[in-house]
């Protein structure tokens, strides 16, 4: 049953891309396999994580092996191609939501062989309309689901993947994970990269001073509740920003 539902949306993804985007609609069950996220199996349906959520009644991000998920699929309804310029701050995730597409769709109907866009490209889109305030908070919803699921991961110097992170390849990783492409470079850099807020929002940046080194030296993803998840020497986890030693360095916040 499993095989015969991944077969038919992929060739249904494809009738989508071969006709402009016609309208489609379709529902399928999706049985959570081991390594699965509310996040991995939004984007192979083409849905938002609330919508998984709701059609679910689920009220967390919590799944398990087994599990049954109905699902949806929706895309335009006779859209012609139209384009879109980049512009700075976007992602091929915001972008995509955005227009009802996926990033597969997007990176397909404009070639792309990897998440990485520039400011004044202009791409191919399924519509006409700009990333909102919606896709903006729907990419940082993601961030932080993506961000959490690496809590236990252990510190590695340098470390950029699974197996083990720094701080900065922490933030290197999570966010190219869904979507938003940066490049690898050092907390300081983030920090100079970042723009500086005062009120941040679950997927914003923290940023610490003056611990290993002088200056910028650490930060993490910020995800409410007063608490940041991050790579420290002990490995990836969840803390309180009113912890003494991180309240002690504390520098602001930031986003990209």
């Amino acid at each position: 049953m499993k095989k015969t539902t991944r077969t038919w949306i992929t060739v249904a993804t494809g009738f989508v891309l071969a006709t402009g985007f016609s309208s489609k609609e379709s529902a399928a069950t999706h049985t959570v396999q081991s390594g699965d996220s509310l996040w991995k199996i939004s984007q192979s349906y083409n849905v938002s994580i609330s919508e998984l959520q709701s059609i679910n009644n689920l009220s967390g991000y919590t799944i398990y092996p087994g599990q049954k998920l109905e699902t949806s699929k929706t895309t335009t309804s006779n859209t012609n191609t139209s384009t879109y310029t980049v512009k700075s701050g976007d992602s091929l995730w915001a972008i995509s939501r955005a227009n009802n597409m996926s990033v597969s769709q997007l990176k397909s109907l404009n070639n792309l062989s990897s998440n990485t866009i520039y400011v004044g490209q202009v791409l191919k889109v399924a519509g006409s309309s700009t990333p909102t305030t919606t896709t903006q908070e729907s990419y940082k919803t993601a961030l932080v689901t993506e961000a959490k699921k690496h809590i236990g991961t252990p510190y590695k110097w340098a470390g950029s993947a699974p197996g083990g992170f720094d701080c900065s390849g922490f933030i290197y990783y999570t966010h190219n994970k869904v979507g938003k492409s940066i490049s690898r470079v050092s907390a300081a850099s983030y920090y100079n990269m970042a723009t500086k807020i005062s009120s941040p929002e679950p997927g914003d940046l923290v940023f610490f001073k003056d611990t290993y080194k002088s200056g910028i030296s650490h930060m993490g993803i910020f995800v409410g509740n007063n608490s940041f998840v991050h790579a420290s020497s002990s490995g990836v986890q969840l803390t309180s920003l009113s912890n003494t030693y991180w309240k002690s360095h504390f520098a602001g916040y930031g986003k990209f």
